[in-house]
Parts: C-alpha cells; structure tokens; sequence
C-alpha cells in the first residue's frame, strides 16, 4: 500500500524538522532516499520512498545501508543541500506531493517528493521552480535537467478526496507504526517480499550448480578408467589384421583375460582406431584431474550458497537484505561469461583455452576481442589458448609462456617435449575460406619457444576452474 494524503499529514506533523541540518544523504537503491537531520536534543532519519505500491514518507529507526557504488541523485543531494538546513515541511494540498524547502550555501532549494504509486519521483529544483535533477529523469514528463517543475500552481481546486488514517498494528506513534508495518509486511522493501526473492535467487542458483555437477559426474565416470582405453589399444595393435566392417572387433584380452568386444569405427583401419584409443587414454588421463577440481570447486560454491541463503534470512533489517541482495545480482552480472573449455587466472590474467575445434570456434566468436592475445602450436594441431587484456598494461614474458606451455600441452606436439608456439593479436586472425571450424590464419604473428616444465605446468592446472589473483 501507498500512504493516502491524510496518512501523510499526520506523518509529518509528529515531526519537528523546521531548522534541522540536513547531515546525511543515502540513497540505497534507485527508488529509496534516507535524509538525516539533527534538530536538538536529536536526530531523525526521514525515509523516502517512489517504489510502485509503497510509496511513503516517515520516520525510520532502522539503519539505511550505503550502496556499494554511490548513486547520481545521492551525490547532487551531498553536494548542494548537505548540511542545509530545513526553512519548511509541508505537503502540497491533498496531492501526494511534499515540498521540503531547504537552505544551504547561500542558496535556497526545493525537493520535492510525490508519493504517486507509478509515478512516484523526487525532484530537486532552485528556488525559482527549475530543475536542477531527478531521482528518476522522466523526459516525457519534462522532469529533466533545465526543465520546471511547480507542482504548487497546479494543486487540485476541488474538494478533497476522502481518505481514512489506516488503523496499523503495534504501539508507538503513526510514524513508528508505518516503519514497523513496511518493514514486516508490505511493499518491495518488506521482509515479506524479500523472503520471496531470496528464495528465487537461491533457487535459480542452486539449480545453475547441481546441473553443473550433474554433467561433471557424466565426465568424470567417462573418465573412471584412464588405463582401460590404453589397453584397448594394446589389443587392437595385436589384431592389426581385424575386420572393422561390423563395428566391432574381437580378441583376446592380454590385459585383463578373456575375449573383449571392442567398439570401433567402420570407417577406419585397426591401425586407426587403436590410435583413437591412446588418444582418448591420455584425453582421460590428464582430464580426469581436471574434472575433479572442478567438481570440488562446484561444491564448495553450493557451500558458500547456502551460507549466503542463511545469512540473508536471518537478516532482520529489510535496507540490508535488499541491499546485499543487489550487491550479489550486480557480483554475478560481472564476472566473466561461463566459457568454453578451460579457464584460469594468473597473476591477474585471464587466460582461455579451447582443447578442440568447436571450444576453438566458440571462443574466438564470442568470448574474445581484438587486444585479447592468441597463441597455437606451430606444425602440430591443438588448442586455441587466449590471454584476455587489461587496459593500460602489456603483456609479460612469464605471462605469455604460461599461455604458450598451455598451448603445446594441449596440442598434439605434447609428447615431443618442447616446441615453437605461433602468438599474436586476435584482431590479426583471419578465418580460412571454406576451412574448418575454428581455422584461422595469423598474420603478424610472433614466435615463442615452449618447453613443457613439469613445475610450470603444476601451477597452471592447479589454477584451472579457481578465482586466484
């Protein structure tokens, strides 16, 4: 519910404010307003709000938290009225609008609050009706920078509305009661309310993460038995001689005894599909650790869920719950897209790398720019490893072998030991014509020569799928 104009009268009329000094500005989110004012022997905190359906004006004893980011209206209000002091209070008729005339610098200001549910705002104007800002600028209504804004010459003429003070649970005066009834039961700033958006916060998050470790559970048995696939290939090295035709080959299991069917594929010779298997014996071999970081970080993140679900509930103060709930919506909407195959941060760099074609093709569509760094084996095929820039800084050596071991680790040169890694600018990769997916050609490219130090690569997949700086 919005308070009616009655329930606004009387609001303000338990209140002394005629002289008080304006101490403190807080705007906590776009649609609320929290103004301190010191009138011996004490000080008040007068809460506006425009929020649609709890649009209001009163007292308040419960703290207002500031915002992470100061918000614009909060700062011009600091500016120009802060330590001001209070010439008049009133509400303009019976039209929802309350002026608050204050003094400061020299200068006399007009901030005006019309609690209309929809179209509620708070305009700061100079003395002579021109808009110096709004909460919400509404260019359609002219409540800009430069526009006017004179509610008073156009209060309604005709008799009042009528209207009855609501009869509000609890003890105290009507603007104690008013606090107290928004703060339990009503509007978007209620505990009430709140409740439901933790819970569908909660919810939607939950949800991100067991889908998360569902599919990590899926790699992780795919890769239960690294060895396996290695001695399958031993037995199909062994049977060189084998028809592929009905997609499966036969023989005698050396390794394990018996007779083993093995799955293959028609289309290749035993040769081939024996070399498939040693490939996917090391894919398993070096993924099989890398999934169960990931696994571990998953869950340590529905941990840290459900201690921020519990402390958001047993928040009591309702500024605070939505407040900290804005905070954790806008830490989501900043951290970096969810990318294809690996990534990592070292010393402050973010470095992305596709371990096939499509992981490839994926992140040069859509996760890097043109500064961002590239790097690729030369002479062997592999990943795509992508440094992502920083303004103002250049890439470091130590940073671009990092990437560059990475780069030959995850290609097919791994065995070789060492290599030369191509490296240059994402802006400069061209797509091959009718190439491939994720074939690019590099043009101004440099050369760097990557060894496959056994510490250095420690590091960097201890790193992979943690936040580290």
């Amino acid at each position: 519910m919005s308070l009616n104009w009655k329930e606004i009268d009387l609001a303000l009329s338990e209140l002394d404010l005629v002289g008080a000094q304006l101490q403190r500005v807080v705007q906590p989110t776009w649609d609320t307003l929290a103004l301190s004012f010191y009138k011996p022997p004490r000080a008040t905190e007068l809460l506006v709000c425009v929020a649609h359906g709890a649009c209001r004006l009163h007292a308040t004893t419960r703290p207002v938290p500031k915002p992470d980011k100061p918000l614009r209206f909060q700062e011009l209000l600091r500016s120009r009225v802060r330590n001001g002091r209070v010439l008049s209070m009133r509400q303009l008729g019976t039209d929802r609008i309350v002026l608050i005339e204050i003094g400061a610098g020299g200068e006399q200001f007009r901030l005006y609050a019309r609690l209309w549910s929809g179209a509620g705002n708070v305009i700061l104007c100079d003395s002579g009706g021109a808009i110096i800002d709004a909460m919400a600028r509404k260019p359609a209504k002219g409540e800009t920078a430069g526009g006017s804004f004179r509610p008073e010459e156009a209060t309604s003429k005709g008799p009042p509305r009528e209207f009855a003070v609501r009869e509000l649970p609890g003890e105290g005066s009507f603007n104690e009661r008013v606090d107290a009834w928004y703060s339990e039961r009503a509007g978007a700033h209620s505990r009430e309310a709140l409740a439901d958006r933790i819970a569908d916060w909660y919810s939607g998050r939950r949800a991100a993460i067991e889908g998360r470790l569902a599919e990590l559970a899926k790699r992780a048995e795919a890769y239960a038995d690294p060895e396996r696939y290695r001695e399958l290939g031993d037995v199909l090295m062994a049977a060189l001689g084998a028809d592929t035709a009905s997609g499966y080959v036969e023989a005698d299991d050396f390794h394990r005894g018996g007779v083993v069917r093995i799955a293959v594929d028609p289309d290749k010779t035993v040769l081939e599909n024996a070399r498939a298997y040693y490939e996917r014996h090391r894919k398993a071999a070096s993924g099989s650790g890398e999934v169960a970081a990931e696994i571990e970080s998953a869950k340590r993140s529905l941990e840290e869920l459900e201690r921020e679900r519990a402390r958001l509930e047993a928040e009591e103060n309702p500024f605070e719950s939505r407040a900290e709930l804005e905070r954790l919506r806008v830490a989501e909407s900043e951290k970096p897209r969810s990318s294809p195959g690996l990534s990592l941060v070292r010393n402050g760099w973010t470095l992305l790398v596709g371990r096939s074609a499509k992981e490839n093709d994926e992140l040069l569509r859509r996760h890097v720019r043109g500064n961002d760094a590239w790097l690729h084996a030369r002479d062997w095929s592999g990943a795509y490893v992508f440094v992502k820039a920083r303004p103002g800084k250049s890439f470091p050596l130590e940073l671009l072998l990092d990437a560059a071991a990475l780069a030959l680790y995850y290609s097919k040169g791994r065995t070789a030991g060492s290599g030369d890694v191509y490296w240059t600018f994402v802006k400069y990769l061209r797509r091959a014509k009718d190439g491939p997916k994720g074939l690019v050609i590099p043009m101004q490219e440099k050369n760097l020569r990557a060894t496959l130090d056994e510490a250095r690569l420690r590091e960097l997949k201890a790193l992979i799928g943690h936040d580290q700086s």
